[in-house]
């Protein structure tokens, strides 16, 4: 079942750094926005006035702010559909370089729509950067879990939302005033991106392609051996891990389409789980407190709430290290259950403390130090893992159509949550939270009743609990139900 302890070489280290870059720029876009939006929004206007001799219209300009940060998570939505093409066609290392391309396009756009005076270009560009959102977060995940061993996968498919959450960080820091978010400089801010990509486009040619796509997918077995070689260095296991994988394409279809993705019966448990994991993941409460901390904790007077925005960047970054630290040792179900049942017990607290926030002021200190640690509970489980946890639950020709779904669920559920929860928070008021604790507590008990431990298992371990378990409920299966 599980395999023997592998050491690290230089080639696996540096193709997973080199994959990363891509995840470091969508982090770096998600934080970058929110401080200098008044700027923007100052050149939306100015735009129109230039255009129109007159005052953008508030309404309007609300609009176009919205879209203009909405319209990411949306392109990452439509990306997602090209996962499965891209990876299977030209293979997972080149599907990132060729997405790499959109990035860089995407930066371009919007470091000139201040010089051409076109928020049109910045809105583009950001659209096309979301395509790049939605293709890169499966491609990566998918690329890092077949090129690592399996006593080390987990942990290496963290580092995925390490880059993204340190990302999130650089671009916080990047957008305040005191740094690039001012009206000279934010476009060039926008631009930074083209950093990472351009060093991604110099380091990944030079990695390995997946062993398991050129044996499994391309039937290149020299190819996949030599591949095997680079990654693993000489080592007696690169013959047991190509064994491994001739029996997993022994026991696997060559081809498979997403109708029969969704209709074979040995998927369907599979299926459930990516669905719940994801969804309690992104409804948690974890996106909302990204995207609205800054005015969060202005309604409870801080001061200086960017630089406490700026904290929950950092617990962000720091709680995803400890979740790489703690992956291969904890594994994946207890790390689940951890980080979900915190989670509901984080968003219970944000309720009651926001409720009597008005009467009790001194609270706001205590309500800093929960939305701390709802961030660190979602980065020690659910954040990380709900990216990945697909691509260890399918076979090989179902991995990339399960990752596509993946990143369908997460960019869906980030576009529903930035559509609502403004709405809701006026509707509800503090009992939103509720709402997020009974997402959380669904996934718990869901997670609880019929996620195996995939931590140490070769891919073809766990698919085969699935083609065993057809017809059989998960939960009365030996070992599902408890901690390893």
């Amino acid at each position: 079942m599980a395999s023997k302890e592998s050491q690290m070489t230089a080639t696996l280290l540096t193709s997973i750094l080199a994959a990363v870059f891509g995840s470091l720029q969508i982090g770096y876009h998600t934080g970058n926005v929110n401080a200098p939006a008044r700027i923007i929004e100052e050149f939306f206007n100015h735009t129109w006035w230039s255009r129109h001799n007159q005052s953008m219209p508030d309404h309007s300009l609300t609009f176009l702010w919205s879209l203009s940060v909405s319209i990411k998570d949306f392109g990452a939505l439509l990306g997602s559909l090209g996962v499965k093409c891209l990876a299977d066609t030209f293979g997972r290392r080149n599907s990132i370089l060729i997405v790499n391309a959109l990035s860089v396009v995407g930066a371009c756009l919007m470091f000139a729509s201040k010089a051409n005076e076109s928020f049109e270009m910045l809105i583009v560009g950001r659209l096309v950067f979301g395509l790049f959102c939605g293709l890169v977060m499966s491609l990566n995940p998918l690329y890092i879990q077949e090129v690592s061993p399996t006593n080390l996968r987990g942990a290496f498919a963290t580092l995925n939302q390490v880059s993204f959450a340190t990302g999130i960080l650089l671009g916080m820091v990047a957008g305040l005033e005191t740094v690039l978010g001012t009206k000279e400089l934010w476009a060039m801010m926008l631009s930074l991106s083209l950093i990472p990509a351009l060093l991604q486009y110099l380091a990944l040619p030079f990695c390995p392609e997946s062993p398991r796509y050129l044996l499994i997918n391309r039937g290149q077995e020299s190819q996949a051996e030599t591949a095997l070689w680079r990654l693993r260095g000489p080592s007696d296991e690169v013959f047991t891990e190509l064994e491994e994988m001739k029996q997993e394409a022994a026991h696997t279809q060559s081809a498979l389409t997403v109708k029969e993705f969704f209709t074979k019966r040995s998927y369907r448990q599979p299926i459930i789980i990516v669905l719940i994991v994801n969804l309690g993941s992104q409804l948690s409460g974890f996106n909302a407190i990204i995207n609205y901390s800054t005015k969060m904790f202005d309604k409870a007077n801080f001061d200086e709430a960017k630089y406490l925005t700026l904290g929950v960047g950092a617990v962000n970054v720091a709680f995803t290290l400890v979740a790489f630290f703690l992956m291969e040792r904890a594994g994946r179900r207890k790390l689940l259950l951890t980080g979900f049942l915190c989670l509901a017990v984080c968003n219970l607290s944000m309720t009651v403390i926001d409720s009597v926030l008005f009467l009790v002021p001194e609270l706001r200190s205590l309500q800093v130090l929960v939305v701390f640690f709802l961030i660190s509970a979602y980065e020690v489980g659910p954040g990380p893992i709900s990216w990945f946890i697909a691509a260890e639950l399918f076979d090989q020709p179902a991995r990339p159509i399960a990752m596509a779904f993946t990143s369908m669920l997460n960019w869906g559920g980030k576009f529903m949550l930035a559509l609502l929860f403004p709405p809701l928070l006026k509707l509800c008021g503090a009992y939103v939270y509720l709402l997020f604790m009974t997402m959380a507590l669904t996934a718990f008990s869901f997670t609880w009743r019929r996620l195996p431990e995939t931590k140490g298992r070769t891919f073809d371990d766990i698919a085969a609990e699935f083609r065993e378990s057809e017809g059989i409920p998960l939960h009365i299966k030996t070992g599902f139900n408890t901690f390893p």
